[in-house]
């Protein structure tokens, strides 16, 4: 998105392949942006900050709240009419904590879906309401999409939020600077698919594994910090940077993981890998108390709900709270085939994937293809790992 906004052409290396963000590169290429892909790299032709065109059909961000809310903030500050639409899933996802600040600096909603929810038809304007915007919450995607319109917007844009977001978005319009100039970008692994790879290997008898150049953004390295709780050792080696990016190689092996507890901003900077800590617990020597994790309800899925029934169907004593969980773990109790509703969310996906090789045979799917979101290649390379996956 950001390369989009660049005068000049953006080299851009690796990229994931998830559906995600193919449905982002569709809607550029509606927007009037020629993006030539081949494998992980793109050749970006930025088009500047006034070169955009009105669509002529919906763009369709499939089940990425991450496209939808950012798209929302490049298009508040476009002189024209656009309608953003997404599957089942993302249209019951709240989309009113984007929006209101967004009509604040300037954005028409024209029409919405049922609370404030997509399908979506809005209109931009051109220049936007500078402002200073508290977020009740700390969201990098709110916080991305208030940027994004600062772009637009005549004066200084601020986001305070209560607490440290991912912050990907600011560490890239710093690398670009002021007048987005059109730098090659290399994106580094992202550690949230490779926080699959690594739990695979805490859970495996045996086994051990090393992820090159994973992103180590310490607004994303609360997995590992939640690792680190659990008694379990992770190397890093090699740590460098590019465009403003930490990144490592990430060494780990099968050891005992202990129960921990997991809140406050631990849990916030952890959020997307809880479910998968979830299930690590389960494994693990003694009780796991997640909580400060509300957020998990508005996912994808209700990640909470969710990861507790897909647990609960391995024979994993596990209390669901409103705010997160208790997993009672012992890496002792026998495992059944379990029953993973993965609909819509490739994060349950993933998880049922891992407990299912340390159940017995049988386990059952609804959903299974969700993976492809963001890690197509995520069953692959578990078998290339030698892994015994039945999905």
């Amino acid at each position: 998105m950001i390369g989009a906004l660049c005068d000049g052409i953006v080299e851009v290396s690796g990229l994931g392949t998830g559906h995600d963000n193919r449905a982002t590169e569709r809607i550029l290429g509606q927007l009037g942006v020629q993006i030539e892909r081949s494998g992980t790299s793109a050749r970006v032709h930025g088009v500047g900050l006034g070169g955009l065109r009105a669509p002529e059909s919906p763009l369709d961000c499939g089940n990425s709240g991450t496209t939808m809310r950012l798209m929302l903030g490049i298009l508040a500050g476009q002189p024209f009419e656009s309608v953003l639409v997404g599957d089942e899933s993302l249209s019951k996802r709240p989309m009113r904590r984007v929006l209101g600040p967004l009509a604040q600096m300037g954005l028409e909603v024209l029409e919405t879906g049922p609370q404030e929810r997509s399908p979506l038809r809005v209109r931009g304007l051109s220049p936007l309401h500078s402002m200073t915007y508290e977020s009740p919450i700390a969201s990098a995607q709110v916080k991305s999409a208030v940027l994004l319109a600062g772009l637009f917007a005549s004066g200084e844009t601020r986001v305070i939020e209560p607490g440290q977001s991912r912050d990907h978005t600011e560490r890239m319009l710093a690398y670009l600077g002021r007048g987005l100039e059109a730098k090659p970008i290399d994106v580094p692994g992202d550690l949230s698919s490779a926080a699959f790879l690594l739990g695979a290997a805490l859970l495996i008898p045996g086994s051990s594994i090393c992820i090159e150049a994973v992103g180590t953004n310490p607004t994303r390295t609360g997995f590992l910090d939640v690792l680190d709780a659990m008694g379990a050792s992770v190397e890093r080696r090699g740590d460098h940077s590019a465009n403003g990016e930490p990144r490592a190689d990430l060494l780990v092996s099968h050891q005992p993981l202990q129960g921990a507890r997991i809140g406050g901003d631990l849990a916030l900077r952890s959020l997307d890998e809880l479910p998968l800590v979830a299930s690590l617990a389960s494994q693990a020597h003694g009780t796991t108390v997640i909580s400060d994790a509300a957020e998990l309800r508005v996912k994808e899925s209700d990640r909470i709900t969710r990861t507790c029934s897909m647990l609960q169907s391995f024979g994993v004593a596990v209390e669901e709270r409103p705010d997160g969980m208790l997993v009672h773990g012992d890496p002792d109790r026998p495992l059944r085939p379990g029953h993973v509703d993965a609909r819509g969310d490739h994060r349950i996906a993933m998880c049922g994937a891992l407990m299912s090789m340390i159940a017995p045979a049988g386990t059952t799917w609804e959903g299974a293809q969700s993976v492809t979101s963001s890690f197509p290649s995520f069953l692959d390379t578990l078998r290339q790992l030698g892994a015994e996956v039945a999905l």
